[in-house]
């Protein structure tokens, strides 16, 4: 493909990867706020599904890079995908409100599967710049965002959410056998086939004690806060556009154009992450500046708001995000490089942790405060503990 050319070949092959899985996952995944209303959930209800997704991710997230110790890296992020494609059937047939949630910690252990054993291949892989990969990586969900909601809304319109999630479902069966067939041979001799719970008991204090220092704790920390604020928009953001009165179709139409338009925005970013010297903290406290001013915006400007300048203020919120999690991954890898597999654990916790902790707390707050006091106010949070990182890294304080 003309777009990876000059790509290192498992960075292609995974982001390739990546983005199928998401494409197949977003053509509902968007929508999936307004399915939980559809089906008479109220804001509360929507945060605790988020919640037992992206916990049970987290939670999960080091027994399956225990797990890689053991068996075939490709293996488990081929059963990770079918586990999309199963959760997918699991929406269109059951009606108890126990297996419903059952199904959402299922989804939070696939993805910890996948997600895992894609990063534990590609951290230990030998590749020149691991930001660099990382930054391909993250933008897969960019470019299926670019096509699966309009898909997923065609499919809706036609066939109700039954038919995407039967088409999720298909798609998701045939990039396991692809992923599978792919990496199947993948080496990965950093990894200890001898491993057992005192050694991983061991790695992850070793890992710790690698990033408890008051400079690097400060940025994990930042970190961490994005992710928890991005999480309050995860889960919730389809549901501010509908409360401003939009439709499905307008909705859907918003967020075709806000993905179009990241697409070569993530790609400048990719090359600047590319060039030698670049600083991953620097970058991890830009990428919370950017998202504090556009969030702290979004709240203030919510009763003038039209449809250019919510994409305005959207894209910018989004591209700090953006630059936080490929610095953040390309940070963790520079710093426990040793550690390739422990490494790949705790980046893939930070998301879903953050995405847990922020749907939750979103899904209790937004009744009280309203969608506009939670911009603000999450803005704020995540510009102070920028500050904060600041003043450690630069002038060490």
């Amino acid at each position: 493909m003309a777009v990876f050319s000059g790509v290192e070949k498992t960075t292609r092959d995974i982001t390739i990867a990546h983005m199928g899985v998401m494409f197949a996952y977003k053509l509902f995944s968007l929508y999936f706020p307004l399915f939980l209303v559809l089906r008479g959930f109220s804001l509360p209800e929507v945060g605790y599904a988020y919640l037992l997704i992206y916990l049970s991710f987290a939670i999960f997230s080091p027994i399956v890079g225990f797990l890689n110790h053991k068996i075939n890296s490709a293996l488990l992020a081929s059963v990770g995908i079918s586990g999309y494609g199963i959760y997918s059937l699991g929406m269109i047939s059951i009606h108890s409100p126990v297996l419903f949630y059952f199904f959402q910690v299922f989804l939070g252990i696939s993805a910890a599967l996948f997600f895992v054993s894609m990063r534990t291949i590609l951290i230990s892989s030998p590749i020149k710049n691991h930001t660099s990969s990382f930054g391909w990586f993250y933008s897969a969900p960019f470019y299926a965002n670019a096509l699966a909601p309009a898909v997923g809304a065609l499919v809706i319109w036609k066939f109700g959410f039954s038919g995407v999630f039967v088409l999720s479902l298909v798609l998701q069966f045939m990039l396991a056998i692809f992923f599978f067939a792919r990496f199947k041979n993948q080496k990965i001799d950093s990894l200890d086939k001898t491993f057992n719970l005192v050694k991983m008991c061991r790695a992850y204090i070793g890992v710790f004690n690698k990033l408890k220092s008051s400079q690097s704790l400060s940025i994990i920390v930042l970190s961490l806060t994005i992710l928890i604020f991005d999480g309050f928009y995860h889960a919730f953001f389809p549901l501010f556009l509908k409360s401003l009165g939009w439709s499905q179709n307008y909705i859907l139409f918003f967020i075709s154009i806000f993905s179009l338009l990241i697409l070569p925005v993530s790609f400048l970013i990719i090359k600047k992450f590319s060039k030698n010297g670049h600083k991953n903290e620097r970058a991890i406290i830009a990428g919370g500046l950017i998202t504090a001013v556009f969030s702290v915006s979004i709240g203030v400007l919510t009763g003038f708001l039209n449809f250019f300048i919510i994409l305005l203020l959207f894209l910018g919120k989004s591209i700090g995000v953006y630059i936080t999690d490929t610095a953040r991954s390309g940070f963790i890898a520079e710093k426990l490089k040793e550690n390739s597999e422990e490494a790949g654990v705790v980046d893939s916790v930070f998301s879903p942790l953050g995405t847990a902790v922020g749907s939750l707390a979103s899904g209790l707050l937004i009744g009280s405060l309203g969608f506009s006091t939670m911009f603000i106010l999450g803005g704020v949070v995540v510009g102070a503990v920028g500050v904060v990182a600041c003043r450690k890294i630069l002038w060490g304080k």
